[in-house]
């Protein structure tokens, strides 16, 4: 797990230096990226699917976090806090390796600052009732396979975009984009299974 870690580190950016990168977006936002490697699946991303009432991004699979909030320290602090409040996990348990590209949400206005983390999954999600319907941990290996270009139906508007599903969880938007940023990396790191 140590030299995964290693590996890892030298792919990523720098969490301080990512901080500093421009994105359009008005609201700052991070998202943590837990990684873990699954018993007989090898390396695992936890996403959650945020619950169907939510004003914005209803039901979208996404990374655990959310908007900055005065108190935190950095973009990191949020994304941490983050999914501690979202998923039950502890600082302890997360090892920050680096951070990826930061990207806007299209249409809330959202600049999401994603930090990658390996994670020592907890032995039970606790999942935030009032945000997140669902903790979902999926193989690398399934979302690589997952990819296409989809056409996505939002709000009555058709269109084609990125996509990944896998297990029946259909990942687009930021979290596609973001998720393409990470498996670009890991395919330079050859860690696909």
């Amino acid at each position: 797990m140590a030299s995964l870690a290693d590996s890892l580190r030298q792919l990523l950016l720098d969490p301080a230096e990512a901080e500093t990168l421009d994105v359009h977006g008005v609201t700052e936002a991070a998202v943590l990226v837990p990684l873990h490697v699954l018993p007989g699946d090898g390396l695992a991303a936890v996403f959650t699917r945020r619950r169907n009432d939510m004003r914005q991004h209803a039901g979208e699979i996404s990374f655990p976090g959310g908007r900055r909030d005065t108190a935190d320290r950095s973009l990191l602090a949020t994304a941490v806090r983050e999914a501690h409040e979202e998923v039950g996990l502890k600082v302890q348990e997360a090892d920050v390796l680096g951070a990826l590209q930061p990207t806007p949400t299209i249409v809330t206005g959202f600049a999401i600052y994603p930090f990658v983390a390996l994670i020592t999954r907890p032995k039970a999600w606790k999942p935030n009732a009032s945000e997140v319907a669902d903790v979902i941990e999926l193989p690398i290996s399934d979302l690589i396979t997952g990819y296409a270009r989809r056409r996505v139906l939002r709000r009555g508007l058709a269109f084609r975009t990125d996509t990944y599903v896998a297990d029946g969880h259909l990942i687009w938007g930021a979290t596609a984009r973001i998720l393409a940023d990470l498996l670009d990396r890991l395919t330079l790191l050859g860690e696909h299974a």
